[in-house]
């Protein structure tokens, strides 16, 4: 009997460690995957399954959480592209995340896959979605090959289709050798789909001198030596080492030649 207990104490560390595990394993991941129907569970276009959430890391306090999804049409005709916003609850119900969820063109009776990432601050247990019309547009730039933001996330390379969602957005165009830019886009609810959208970068007129500190300066390079740069900022002469400079990008100027001026000659007396 007295073996019987002593066995039973030695046991319960192991226990009570199999159960932590146990608990960390499942912790930040649903139990089940979670099935909603679009636009309503009685009458349903399309069935979305939603795999166990996955916790993948931290940020900012917040977990960072994947999960694939499963869209199949139910209907008899194609479902058109869509993008929903998808709103996270916890076991309560409370909202405590929101993700971006993009379908392509879905076949009648076909399914496609997608994948969702989100952070959430809490343990993710419900799901709601939220259809918006997008309007897809083809985005160009001057010179092409600008990198494009959208609303301050990145969207790619120009020349870029991007589907658009009624309402206004910002698009903002970086590439090297020429000034950021951007500008405002009103896309209507009867915008048609495959129009176009250009925008013309400028030149810079500063050379643009980026140091190894993450630090970027638009001045004039005066001189360069094996050693030094010598820059000019606001008026200012400033000199670098040439191991603090990461990248040099020197803009184009024109210089006018003006012909010489031969000298007047002299009055003879």
């Amino acid at each position: 009997m007295l073996k019987g207990v002593q066995m039973k104490k030695a046991l319960a560390p192991l226990l009570l460690l199999l159960l932590l595990l146990l608990r960390i394993l499942s912790s930040g991941q649903t139990e089940s995957a979670i099935t909603v129907g679009w636009p309503s569970a009685e009458k349903p276009s399309l069935k979305l399954t939603f795999s166990k959430f996955q916790k993948s890391g931290m940020v900012d306090g917040q977990g960072i959480f994947v999960c694939d999804v499963v869209a199949q049409n139910v209907l008899d005709q194609a479902m058109p592209r869509s993008v929903f916003t998808v709103f996270i609850s916890d076991k309560d119900g409370i909202r405590i995340g929101r993700a971006r969820l993009q379908l392509p063109q879905i076949g009648p009776y076909q399914t496609e896959k997608a994948q969702l990432q989100f952070s959430a601050a809490g343990i993710p247990a419900g799901v709601t979605l939220l259809a918006g019309k997008t309007i897809p547009l083809n985005v160009v730039s001057t010179p092409p090959g600008a990198n494009l933001k959208v609303d301050g996330e990145d969207a790619g390379v120009t020349p870029k289709v991007v589907d658009f969602t009624v309402g206004t957005h910002t698009l903002e165009f970086s590439k090297a050798g020429y000034a950021t830019g951007n500008t405002p886009l009103d896309v209507g609810a009867d915008e048609l789909p495959g129009g176009s959208v250009s925008f013309e970068l400028g030149g810079l007129s500063k050379d643009t001198i980026e140091l190894r500190d993450g630090t970027v300066l638009l001045a004039d390079v005066i001189s360069m030596s094996l050693s030094t740069i010598t820059v000019r900022v606001e008026g200012k002469e400033l000199k670098y080492d040439r191991n603090q400079v990461k990248k040099l990008l020197l803009v184009e100027r024109i210089v006018e030649n003006h012909p010489a001026v031969a000298p007047s000659p002299s009055a003879k007396p």
